[in-house]
């Protein structure tokens, strides 16, 4: 994205002792490359084709999106989902204690 690039976390959400609710990461990460850009959910929303309100929602982590809603405000905010996606784990990563990693379920 132009301006999606990755940046220290800017937890506006609560930490939970479990990390963030993947929903709540995605909302702040678009939120913060849109504030970047210094846009309007305004017109991020009518770039993205969805209400202002549903972006708001999406944004504040209370709306699960989907995969089509959350590539089209990707796109409207210039960027790519890879570059969505990266920024999004350069967040949770710090939040991961050292040495944790996903382990196979028996």
């Amino acid at each position: 994205m132009a301006d999606l690039h990755v940046v220290p976390a800017e937890q506006t959400t609560p930490a939970r002792a479990e990390g963030p609710l993947m929903r709540e990461l995605l909302g702040d990460t678009l939120r913060s490359a849109r504030r970047r850009q210094e846009r309007t959910l305004k017109d991020v929303a009518e770039r993205a084709g969805v209400s202002m309100t549903y972006l708001s929602e999406i944004e504040r982590g209370h709306k699960e999106a989907s995969s089509e809603v959350i590539s089209a405000i990707t796109r409207s905010l210039g960027g790519e989902l890879v570059d969505l996606l990266t920024e999004m784990t350069t967040r949770a990563v710090p939040a991961r204690p050292t040495g944790v990693a996903m382990r196979a379920v028996a």
